[in-house]
């Protein structure tokens, strides 16, 4: 009887102990104002020694430690539209606070409602009873950050509120998959050594960008992964269409592109990013997730031979040199900062700050 009163107590300890660890790691987290405007920094990933500074942070993280939070799910008008989002102040936009008068615009595209293949019915459409947090036949409604809460026949964005219900321009309701291929190399002179950066000393590295039709902003040229696809099927299919207009090759052409690549998406990679992703096209019933993956070619030998072509979704392709001062869509600066730390290439000429309390 002593030894498990003694058991018993020594169990008691620990779990207080890990719960106030839990509860000192939740408190300390540091944060401060946000910027105003668009162009706001992204979340630094616990994963580093950075500090970041969330707008509207909610207590939700991914499976990367990484804080969830809205900033361009929050902007106005919608894209693509003259639709204004409800205004979400920054204290009520997690849905565990209370907001009886919280008002959201209803919006779902055209282009959507038409029914495309790639696109969900409304809700209510006589037989379409789709299984959420499930794979639903070939449509994957598996959320990569776990489990999301259904109301009223509805999806809702595990982040937060947004001011926007319905779809948008998104076809799916709940996750709506994506996949984003980082291919890098390093920046070389004419004789073929690397060029490293003037201030930090590290070597400079450089990733293929595209620039979006839509909104006219840099970004990764990836896409939405098809139903039944796998991601790494999609992760060189987007690169192919979007970054060497592979669409508008003859077989014959198509099939030397894809020997070409084969090499360096077959080779080892580095899973960059998976999960929810702060996109302009977010509502509160559909949001966008993705899995980023950089494929680096560490000789430029592959990606010297491939001349880059825009294609599909891409006003213009062109090789980008990587550091802070990038301004990409949508969540892809967050996603560019990490390869960068992956392969120890520069990133900023601004000492690493230190965390404080």
């Amino acid at each position: 009887m002593l030894l498990l009163l003694g058991a018993l107590r020594a169990a008691t300890v620990r779990g207080l102990v890990r719960a106030l660890a839990v509860f000192s790691f939740a408190v300390a987290l540091p944060t401060r104002p946000a910027r105003c405007g668009l162009q706001r920094r992204l979340p630094l990933s616990n994963l580093s020694a950075n500090c970041w500074s969330p707008l509207h942070p909610v207590k939700m993280f991914n499976s990367y430690n990484v804080k969830l939070y809205h900033s361009k799910a929050l902007t106005s008008p919608y894209p693509g539209s003259h639709v204004e989002r409800s205004q979400v102040p920054e204290d009520k936009v997690g849905w565990l606070i209370e907001w009886k008068d919280y008002n959201p615009v209803e919006y779902t595209a055209v282009s959507v409602l038409a029914g495309p293949n790639w696109a969900d019915p409304q809700i209510n459409d006589k037989g379409f009873s789709p299984k959420f947090n499930e794979r639903d036949g070939e449509v994957e409604r598996r959320s990569l950050n776990g489990l999301y809460v259904i109301e009223n026949g509805r999806p809702r964005n595990p982040v937060g509120r947004t001011g926007l219900t319905g779809r948008g321009l998104l076809g799916r309701w709940g996750p709506n998959h994506a996949a984003d291929p980082v291919v890098t190399r390093w920046k070389r002179d004419r004789s073929g050594n690397k060029i490293a950066h003037p201030v930090t000393g590290k070597n400079i590295l450089q990733f293929v960008a595209i620039k979006r039709r839509d909104c006219g902003e840099w970004a990764i040229p990836g896409g939405m992964v098809d139903p039944g696809e796998k991601i790494s099927a999609t992760l060189k299919r987007e690169f192919e269409e979007e970054a060497l207009n592979s669409l508008q090759k003859s077989p014959e052409e198509k099939a030397e592109l894809e020997k070409q690549l084969h090499k360096l998406f077959s080779q080892e990679h580095f899973v960059v990013y998976r999960g929810y992703v702060d996109d302009p096209r977010n509502t509160d019933n559909a949001w966008m997730e993705t899995e980023a993956v950089n494929y680096h070619d560490e000789t430029g030998e592959t990606m010297d031979n491939l001349p880059l072509e825009a294609g599909d979704d891409a006003g213009k392709v062109k090789w980008v040199d990587i550091s802070e001062k990038l301004k990409l869509y949508a969540s892809h600066s967050y996603f560019i900062k990490l390869v960068a730390e992956k392969q120890g290439a520069h990133w900023s000429e601004d000492p690493v700050p230190e965390c404080r309390e």
